[in-house]
């Protein structure tokens, strides 16, 4: 039963991501049904400011101690650094060693790394950081796409916004639908949302590593609507099938097919956001032919049907 959350700010604190876990666990909600909530600001040093990112402090009431019975604990986006309070971490280890459940929100996922609980887990964390989290954190089990993760007794959640996912996630899991609809309904916000995090991440030109195909790729860019085989670009670039295709593996890090997949997916994002053509229109001015083969690579690179991501990421 989850009666008892508390969140553990420490210096360089994300105010939204905080902001988060105190809406969905911190707001006396009694009125609506929803049950009353334990919940507790924790620091190192209770009484002492915590200085966030963005030039303000906060004060918690409660020390880390006061983590020792919470049923759950919250850990909200923090600047990344390399190291974190070891009592901090300490406290973690405990909250994890007695079968407390514990949710990140965002870079609140590298404070769980530094304190080693997410070797051979499964996790998440702002499409931003997944490099670096992953490159800190060899042994943990990255996914970059999903809002959130829940791996029981660990639950990480994405970038900023995902975090609400991952609170209301915990208290449908714990509580029920009804209690988490009635949570949402107060935020103004979905009990649950469709898709990841794939739709946020942006879907740059890739770069090249050499400037011999450059003539060849800046035409392509200009004629994503045409068809275009191995065998035509090579006779442009004058080049042999074999060679071409090595060539431009090597240059851009990926086969003709999937660079130009993915120009094709990238000009699409573009449209969808900025005209209101039909998603067949699109398709056929980004060079899938048809509205079918757009939404079946579209989805598989973005991971939202276009119909979907133009409702969300739509400019008109």
């Amino acid at each position: 039963m989850l009666r008892t959350v508390a969140a553990v700010v420490v210096d360089g604190l994300a105010p939204f991501e905080f902001g988060v876990v105190c809406e969905v666990f911190g707001v006396d909600r009694t009125e609506d049904g929803v049950p009353a909530f334990d919940f507790r600001v924790c620091g190192e040093h209770p009484g002492a400011p915590v200085r966030t990112s963005v030039g303000a402090s906060i004060v918690p009431d409660y020390a880390l101690d006061a983590l020792e019975d919470a049923d759950l604990v919250a850990v909200p986006a923090a600047t990344i650094r390399d190291t974190y309070p070891p009592a901090v971490l300490d406290a973690l280890r405990a909250v994890n060693r007695r079968g407390g459940t514990l949710i990140s929100v965002c870079s609140g996922a590298f404070i769980l790394g530094a304190a080693g609980l997410l070797d051979d887990r499964r996790c998440t964390t702002h499409w931003r950081h997944v490099g670096d989290l992953a490159e800190r954190f060899p042994d943990a089990k990255i996914d970059p796409d999903v809002l959130f993760v829940d791996d029981g007794d660990i639950v990480t959640s994405a970038g900023t916004a995902a975090g609400i996912d991952a609170c209301l996630h915990v208290v449908r899991r714990e509580l029920g639908a009804a209690t988490t609809a009635a949570i949402a309904r107060r935020m103004v916000v979905a009990p649950q949302r469709d898709g990841g995090q794939r739709q946020f991440v942006e879907l740059p030109t890739p770069p090249h590593q050499g400037d011999s195909l450059q003539p060849v790729l800046a035409w392509l860019l200009d004629r994503l609507d045409e068809d275009h085989t191995v065998a035509t670009l090579a006779e442009r670039a004058k080049m042999s099938e074999r060679t071409f295709a090595r060539r431009f593996a090597a240059e851009t890090g990926t086969t003709p097919h999937r660079w130009l997949t993915n120009q094709r997916v990238l000009r699409a994002r573009q449209l969808l956001e900025e005209t209101q053509l039909t998603v067949e229109d699109v398709a056929h001015r980004c060079g899938f032919g048809t509205a079918a083969l757009l939404r079946h690579h579209f989805t598989s690179v973005v991971g939202l049907p276009p119909k979907d991501y133009r409702r969300s990421f739509s400019h008109r």
